[in-house]
């Protein structure tokens, strides 16, 4: 088949954007390019695994687990339906961490992520910091798996630890960040993601602050004398994260910062 009957097949069935990125994937161009090559033939094989890949997204499976990849931050990294499928607040996330990292150190630092999944957080401040050393922790073996390709892909030094966040964890940090899970038990959310990503990953507790509680009930010992600790939040909960880290914590100051949507997505505290 043409690149072009494909495109058509593709169209069909689901949205003319998610058909371009899926060919485009599977034959290792740019989706800009497709409308250049329109009467370039796929081999059979190549033809049947993207029919396949297209009901796959038609019968409601992410594109990116299908793709099995995303972008993240500028780089490429592997993820699978072990791990969350990375947003875009998480990308500010990264963005905001690395603003204040540069702002509160001077020398290399060391960088904890808590619940790492894919490892795009500690990968990517990793990339954009200098740092003495980075712990990717998680709870599933599962999610470690997928961090380590993510890591041996990237000529990362990482090291991968499986704890459940402080249980098997013996240093000190400047740096902890971490996208925990905080989706209400009774909460509802989207099909496509409560049908597909990992619910340990997701939620956490009637209330959705578990994993809150599990990071700053320990905290304490594991924070040098200056740190930054930055996590993402729901949209709800920056108040109750907040009264948290003051419980915790003394002689802090707390930022909270909004995503795209203006709405309340990530905490960073710091000593004053």
């Amino acid at each position: 088949m043409t690149i072009e009957e494909l495109l058509v097949y593709g169209k069909s069935k689901i949205h003319k954007e998610h058909a371009k990125i899926l060919l485009a994937e599977l034959i290792n161009r740019n989706p800009l390019e497709l409308y250049n090559i329109l009467s370039e033939v796929v081999d059979e094989d190549k033809a049947e695994i993207y029919k396949k890949e297209v009901d796959a997204v038609q019968e409601g499976k992410p594109i990116q687990y299908v793709i099995g990849n995303v972008n993240f931050c500028g780089q490429r990294f592997i993820i699978n339906e072990n791990v969350l499928i990375p947003r875009f607040e998480t990308e500010e996330l990264v963005e905001y961490t690395t603003k204040y990292a540069k702002e509160l150190f001077t020398e290399p630092v060391d960088i904890i992520d808590l619940g790492c999944g894919s490892g795009v957080i500690g990968l990517s401040l990793e990339n954009k910091l200098s740092t003495k050393s980075v712990d990717l922790v998680d709870i599933s073996e599962e999610a470690l798996e997928v961090a380590k390709i993510n890591r041996d892909n990237l000529n990362s030094k990482a090291n991968l630890i499986h704890s459940d966040m402080w249980k098997s964890i013996t240093n000190k940090y400047d740096i902890v960040v971490s996208n925990p899970p905080y989706i209400k038990t009774n909460e509802e959310i989207e099909d496509i993601v409560k049908n597909n990503e990992p619910h340990l990953a997701l939620y956490a507790g009637i209330d959705g602050l578990d994993c809150y509680r599990k990071i700053f009930e320990s905290i304490k010992p594991h924070l040098k004398d200056k740190f930054l600790i930055g996590l993402e939040i729901g949209y709800t909960q920056a108040i109750d994260i907040t009264n948290l880290a003051n419980n915790y914590l003394d002689n802090i100051k707390v930022i909270v910062k909004k995503d795209m949507s203006e709405k309340d997505r990530m905490i960073f505290i710091m000593n004053k």
